[in-house]
């Protein structure tokens, strides 16, 4: 099994207290760990992770997800979703996640809905 990469482009939003995390490879048990320090380190009101540009999400990403998601609903923060394609929403779908996170066609879209 080749190895998998995960590249992470983390970037200030639009508005203040917006974050966006551009990802580009697979979300996998093999890249997750970045992923998530990534993610564990914002501070930020709105975390806006961009997925267009991800092939393949496995089990353990969809659980750095959910766990994302806990944690930043626990703090009062929000998450989106971005560019989510088909074969990743069903699989949210299919681990009845889905319901949990706000999905955007675009960024932009995603700053606009999140804006205070």
């Amino acid at each position: 099994m080749p190895q998998e990469n995960l590249r992470i482009d983390d970037q200030p939003g639009t508005q203040s207290g917006q974050r966006v995390l551009r990802l580009n490879g697979a979300l996998v048990m093999t890249t997750v760990f970045g992923f998530q320090a990534t993610v564990r380190a914002d501070t930020s009101r709105s975390l806006i992770i961009d997925f267009t540009n991800v092939q393949y999400v496995d089990s353990a990403g969809i659980g750095v997800l959910v766990g994302a998601y806990v944690t930043r609903q626990n703090g009062g923060r929000n998450l989106s979703l971005v560019g989510v394609s088909e074969r990743i929403h069903n699989a949210l779908k299919v681990t009845r996640v889905e319901q949990f996170f706000r999905f955007f066609d675009s960024v932009s879209a995603a700053e606009d809905a999140t804006a205070a």
